[in-house]
């Protein structure tokens, strides 16, 4: 069975852990091998690299600085467990991806799009997901959402692009519209809010294609 590479995007807040466990949940009980990953942190590495790139630091990476720490991340992780998982024919569930990217660093940052582009296809290798799950919410929504979660956890506190003002959260939603927008058979909008059931429901008619064994 050959494997199927799903990504799930958004800005903060937007539900995309939440939604991945719903859908690893589904798949599986449908019979599929699932890994559910994410990026930065599907590795060993990755998880050293995320403690530089999301939590608050008194010596933050620069804009480009950020930008090759996800490249650097991004082409480990591929390498060690996105294509190896799909040669395996998983079904593999990445929360973010090289969308993310384009979106955060590109348009959020300002970094020079084709720049982002062209380090986005030597990171991957040129693997792109099957399917592109892009949460859509409002930022004021998410922000609050995600900083009101993390309040909550007794985990390490993940807040670095929270503190970010509006406008970067706004540009980073023009920027994952805009991917949308121009690759639309990859990339599904769906919305994010009302309760997880009903989300789920979403993510499941924007990916059911995919698996035309079990899409009723």
């Amino acid at each position: 069975m050959a494997g199927v590479f799903l990504t799930l995007e958004g800005g903060e807040g937007t539900g995309k852990t939440t939604q991945l466990d719903l859908l690893a949940k589904q798949l599986r009980a449908l019979g599929r091998n699932v890994l559910l990953t994410r990026e930065p942190g599907g590795t060993a590495l990755g998880a050293r690299l995320r403690e530089l790139l999301v939590r608050h630091s008194d010596d933050p990476p620069v804009p480009i600085s950020e930008l090759l720490l996800y490249a650097a991340d991004r082409a480990h992780h591929v390498a060690t467990v996105v294509r190896p998982a799909l040669e395996a024919g998983a079904v593999v569930l990445c929360d973010r991806y090289a969308d993310a990217t384009l979106a955060y660093q590109g348009y959020g940052r300002g970094l020079d799009l084709e720049a982002v582009v062209t380090l986005n296809g030597l990171a991957t290798g040129g693997l792109w997901p099957h399917r592109t799950v892009l949460l859509d919410l409002p930022p004021e929504q998410g922000v609050r959402r995600s900083l009101e979660r993390q309040a909550g956890s007794h985990g390490p506190r993940e807040e670095r692009f929270e503190a970010e003002a509006l406008g970067f959260h706004r540009r980073v939603r023009d920027g994952y519209r805009a991917i949308a927008a121009a690759e639309p058979e990859r990339v599904r909008v769906v919305l994010a809010h009302g309760n997880p059931a009903q989300v789920a429901a979403r993510v499941w008619a924007a990916v059911s294609d995919l698996f035309p064994a079990v899409a009723s």
